[in-house]
């Protein structure tokens, strides 16, 4: 029985290197470049609860950023993309609100 095994182990073995590498899922509680962005930027001045229901599309967030920006916020343009795109994804329009624990 074991050269059996050993046989279809060498006649699989091929097999396993052409096949594709199976694409590496992202753990729970992954890093997130845009929300880890916006907690250290935005949570300087600002609780979650200031912005989470304000449901904008990216050009919305963008402008919020701006007008951040013209308040004193230091950012470059490549931190306030990252962080409209983010804002827009996770609190866009059409995005559902997370559901409020029941009291």
């Amino acid at each position: 029985m074991t050269v059996r095994k050993a046989l279809l182990a060498l006649t699989c073995a091929p097999l396993l290197l052409l096949s594709p590498p199976a694409q590496a899922q992202p753990a729970a509680g992954a890093a997130n470049p845009g929300r880890d962005m916006v907690a250290s930027k935005c949570f300087q001045c600002h609780t979650d609860s200031m912005f989470r229901d304000a449901r904008q599309d990216r050009r919305g967030w963008e402008a919020t950023i701006y007008r951040m920006i013209g308040r004193g916020g230091l950012w470059t343009p490549d931190e306030i993309k990252v962080m409209a795109d983010y804002l827009s994804e996770a609190l866009g329009p059409n995005v559902r609100p997370a559901a409020t624990e029941a009291r």
